[in-house]
């Protein structure tokens, strides 16, 4: 039997099986070759660039272990869905992997039906003069033939005209959908293939085939293709424009950034579009709008779009479309539409459900998409371009301010989001391009908007980028405005405000005359920007100046806003932390208590005022003596700021940065270092690598590596550090000098004492001059300049330098204040060193009383002074004083530090010298014995230390009546001393002398 029979009549009689069709008309002529094909294929575009859905495609329809049985291929239009599904269907034909290829252009159900038809006709050889049951029999043939087949359903553009079309599930057929809609129920069930833009290589390749590798006509190739947003469709309607005039990338890149051009005029003419286009670049979405602004909600869609086109097509902030401004205007829009041209009655307002469904029927169309977290919502920027040349002057105008007052009402000054915030001043950036001159407000001034966007950059640690942009804002308001406008000088308080402290005071103090002649001194600007010159003033480390501000400044906040307005609390704050920061932390601790209290009484416990007040509560507790109470406090708040805000906002990476530094405070350095190493990441990445507090975290950072792996680590966190201070600030902006300070400090600590002299004899007459002499950094410099100076062997220089500081410490901060009376016994201790032990013993015996009375007798510090002041007795020839205050002072440090602690043990030799020179040999000998087992359990049996106790026992045994005990342990000592120190070493001569004597005294 001929084999097309055969087919023809197995068709028949499986349908009816299938599909309950009645058979009723059969041609026996009818005959078929195969592979058979259906439908027009459109041509494979010129110079087509193989893309990575190609592979995708391909395996699938080849077979892969997956079967797939029907592909969607969904995007934007103009993404080139169409031809992938061509390439995929002259692949199949060419290369015979399909027996039926049906090509249908699914823009209607009518068409779908016609194709259809015509393939049932010519696979089953019958014909129906019903088009609905000629595509059921086809569709059952599908079902059941063995032959491989292929049906691509071209721009689908409503999924419900394919309701009862859809091609039968069959592992021997494959079904290709290319469609801009994202329809549930198109998708469901369906491997859905999104098809995006071209990449920036497929765009350069594509350009240069179709330019032919002309470099002239490349110039600018690149930047071309990212003008246009990587769209195939524009790159081919460009590319076609371009090689009719022989235009280089370049020239087209001018001609498509004026703005007078509209994109109609940018490509072919319909007649000679490339590729077989159907539309012109401009038209391409037209009938995709259409149709969603016709889908429930009716009327909002194309709003939206046209809104959205005024935005930042990289992302736009989901929440601005159902702001209430937004939905206002959509309510707006709705009417004006019903005006022009009558609907369905509305009978509710526009609420934020409406918008969404709106903004959802755009994306089922492929016109918008919103990113995976629902975030904010993109656009193609062609597409964009398309929706604002649609409109006339004025709706643009009206667009951008309506965009501007939803941005701004979406706006909040706490920003726990910085992606959100990014976002925000990137679409505020977006719409200034879109007005005809820069946003006006509804007064004629500028747009609170661009204020806002200024002050987001300087909140986030982009103070030099606040800086410019308030500079060319404050060109824009002075030429528009005029120097007095209110504006203009919000502009200029705003360039103080973002100013390095040092250049904010004089700038600030030049313009609040101005502020006050123009809007009144008690304005709110004007209040403001005097908070501003006060913070400024304490940032700049004029404590003493910033106090004296705001105590001028809260009186009149108070009385002008209340007691209870965040302006004032918020200087309530700034004054407790210019108390902390003059190294009054008590104060401070109580000022930000108290200020809690109202933060908590106003706002919320939640609010992040409230939140940071108890950060900085909790660092000044540690700065006030409590560091474990801070790193409990902290360890409680942390999970509350991330809960509130977030764990990436600012509030939250502060406290994680106190409480590494509390940790370090409260004697856990590698705990502090730990921290430090993971929330430095988190800084850069958020705050970025030159914000203060990223940097300011790295110098704490750089004090812990001091402390647990030694002083050459803290001098090369330093080193680099101060490079990055120095390029990021100034040479003498207060955290560039500090920095200086500390590396100093480190470099002594790390065996460099006359480096460290050297860099602060250098550095000392700047921060003597930023600072004042009285500030507490200044101050602090200065002690580590004494400190090192007698480091080097110079205890007169570095006497004569205490001597001048000990005044100074006592008129700042009161001569009882620990830090005087540390520098009152630095005096002393550097006359011991140069020989006058009865200067530094009257001078320690005025001293211990007040440290008794200030710190209490156990007290680290009342301790070393009371081990000085033994020392310097037995120096001035009172052994038994030194004896009897060694006694005293030896329990106590027991007590205090413990028997193995390094100053315990100093000071029971000590007692123990002490008792032999006061003529107590017994005594003696009894305190070494009790001493030795302790310096072997810490130091070690071989350490220096513990070998001259060892030999000092043996002497005073000798001493003290008992020869023959003293040659037991000399010989017990030398082996460990010629070993550790060598056989020639004076200390180990000078045993063997001792060995010798008392061997001949025993005979």
């Amino acid at each position: 039997m001929d084999p097309q029979w055969l087919d023809a009549s197995r068709a028949q009689g499986l349908l009816v099986g299938a599909y309950g069709i009645q058979h009723n008309h059969f041609y026996a002529g009818t005959s078929i070759t195969w592979p058979h094909r259906v439908g027009v294929l459109p041509p494979l575009a010129d110079c087509r660039q193989l893309r990575s859905v190609d592979g995708q495609l391909a395996t699938a329809a080849a077979g892969g272990q997956t079967v797939v049985v029907c592909q969607v291929l969904t995007g934007l239009g103009g993404v080139g869905k169409t031809q992938l599904a061509a390439a995929l269907a002259h692949g199949a034909w060419r290369e015979q992997t399909v027996d039926l290829l049906v090509w249908v252009t699914a823009t209607s159900r009518s068409s779908t039906l016609s194709v259809y038809a015509h393939a049932g006709r010519d696979v089953t050889g019958i014909e129906d003069s019903d088009p609905d049951q000629a595509a059921a029999r086809f569709l059952g043939w599908l079902a059941e033939t063995d032959r491989r087949w292929l049906i691509v359903l071209d721009d689908l553009t409503n999924p419900a005209d394919l309701r009862g079309l859809w091609p039968p599930d069959n592992a021997v057929g494959r079904t290709v959908v290319t469609t801009r809609r994202r329809d549930a129920a198109l998708t469901a069930g369906r491997h859905v293939i999104e098809v995006s833009l071209f990449t920036a290589d497929e765009a350069r390749d594509y350009l240069r085939h179709k330019l032919g590798d002309d470099l002239h006509l490349l110039r600018e190739a690149d930047d071309l293709a990212a003008d246009l947003g990587y769209l195939p469709l524009a790159l081919a309607q460009a590319a076609a424009y371009m090689l009719d005039r022989r235009l280089a990338c370049a020239d087209y890149r001018v001609r498509l950034a004026d703005r007078r051009r509209n994109l109609s005029e940018l490509v072919p003419e319909p007649g000679a579009l490339p590729d077989e286009h159907q539309q012109t670049l401009d038209a391409t979405w037209s009938l995709s709008i259409e149709l969603a602004d016709r889908l429930h909600p009716a009327g909002l869609a194309r709003p939206l779009l046209q809104l959205a086109a005024m935005l930042d097509p990289n992302g736009v902030p989901a929440e601005l479309f159902t702001s209430d401004v937004v939905l206002e205007f959509l309510a707006d829009r709705r009417q004006t539409d019903m005006d022009a041209e009558p609907r369905a009655p509305q009978d509710r307002p526009v609420d934020s459900y409406d918008a969404r469904d709106a903004l959802a029927n755009l994306h089922r169309l492929s016109l918008v998409t919103s990113d995976s977290s629902a975030l904010s919502v993109r656009v193609h920027a062609i597409v964009q371009r398309a929706a604002r040349e649609a409109l006339s002057p004025d709706q643009r105008e009206g667009l951008v301010n309506i965009a501007a007052d939803g941005l701004y009402a979406i706006w909040t000054q706490i920003e726990p989001d910085q992606q959100l915030a990014q976002l925000l001043r990137s679409n505020t950036a977006s719409i200034q391009t879109h007005a005809e001159d820069p946003l006006r407000n509804t007064l004629g001034g500028i747009h609170p908007v661009l204020f806002q966007a200024g002050n987001s950059l300087g909140r986030t640690g982009q103070v030099t980028a606040a800086l410019d942009y308030f500079t060319r804002l404050y060109a824009t308001a002075h030429h528009r405005l005029g120097p007095d406008h209110r504006d203009t000088l919000i502009a200029r308080s705003s360039i103080g405000r973002w100013r390095a402290p040092a250049d904010a005071v004089p700038a600030l103090d030049q313009l609040l005359p101005e502020l006050a002649r123009v809007l009144g001194p008690d304005h709110p600007d004007t209040l403001i920007a005097r908070s501003n010159l006060a913070r400024s003033r304490s940032e700049a480390g004029d404590l003493s100046g910033a106090v004296a501000a705001y105590e001028k400044l809260l009186p009149d906040l108070v009385r002008v806003f209340g007691p209870d307005h965040p302006d004032t609390l918020t200087a309530r704050n700034n004054v407790a932390a210019v108390q902390g920061q003059s190294g009054d932390p008590a104060s401070a601790v109580i000022a930000y208590e108290q200020l809690l209290a109202d933060r908590l009484r106003v706002l919320s416990s939640d609010h992040p005022d409230t939140l940071m007040t108890r950060v900085n509560l909790a660092r000044w507790r540690g700065e006030a003596g409590d560091p474990a109470g801070a790193v409990a406090a902290f360890d409680q708040l942390l999970p509350e700021l991330a809960r509130v805000l977030g764990p990436d906002y600012p509030y939250t990476l502060a406290a994680r940065s106190n409480l590494a530094a509390m940790r370090g405070k409260a004697g856990d350095s590698a705990d502090a270092v730990a921290a430090y190493a993971q929330v430095i990441p988190d800084l850069v990445r958020v705050l970025g690598a030159d914000h203060t507090d990223t940097l300011n975290a790295r110098g704490n950072l750089a004090h812990s590596l001091g402390e647990t792996r030694g002083p050459a680590d803290a001098v090369i966190a330093y080193e680099q550090l101060l490079a990055d201070r120095l390029r990021v600030l100034s040479s003498d902006h207060p955290d560039t000098l500090m920095t200086r300070v500390n590396l100093a400090r480190w470099r002594g600590e790390a065996g460099d004492p006359a480096g460290a002299v050297a860099a602060l004899e250098q550095w000392l007459p700047d921060l003597v001059r930023v600072f004042g002499s009285d500030h507490p950094h200044a101050l602090t410099a200065r002690n580590d300049f004494s400190r090192w100076l007698d480091e080097t062997g110079d205890p007169a220089g570095a006497g004569t330098a205490y001597e001048q500081l000990v005044p100074d410490l006592a008129r700042v901060f009161g001569s009882d204040h620990p830090r005087t009376l540390t520098a009152c016994g630095n005096v002393a201790g550097c006359l011991a060193r140069t020989g006058d032990p009865a200067g530094a013993r009257d001078l320690y015996e005025q001293l211990i009383p007040d440290l008794v009375r200030v710190l209490g007798s156990g007290h680290p510090d009342t301790l070393t002074v009371r081990n000085n002041l033994a020392g310097c007795l037995g120096r001035t020839e009172d052994p038994a004083g030194a004896r009897d205050l060694y006694e005293q002072l030896v329990p106590d440090l027991v007590r205090v530090l413990g028997r193995g602690h390094p100053d315990t043990l100093t000071a029971r030799n000590n007692l123990a010298h002490w008792r032999a020179r006061a003529g107590d040999s017994a005594g003696a000998v009894a305190a070494y014995e009790q001493l030795l087992p302790d310096l072997v359990r810490v130091l070690g049996r071989g350490h220096p230390d513990t070998l001259t106790v060892r030999g000092n026992l043996a002497g005073w045994r000798a001493e003290g009546g008992d020869p023959a005990g003293a040659v037991a342990a000399y010989e017990e000592l030398l082996p460990d001393l010629v070993r550790v120190l060598g056989l020639d070493h004076p200390y180990a001569l000078r045993i063997r002398t001792d060995l010798a004597y008392w061997r001949r005294r025993t005979g």
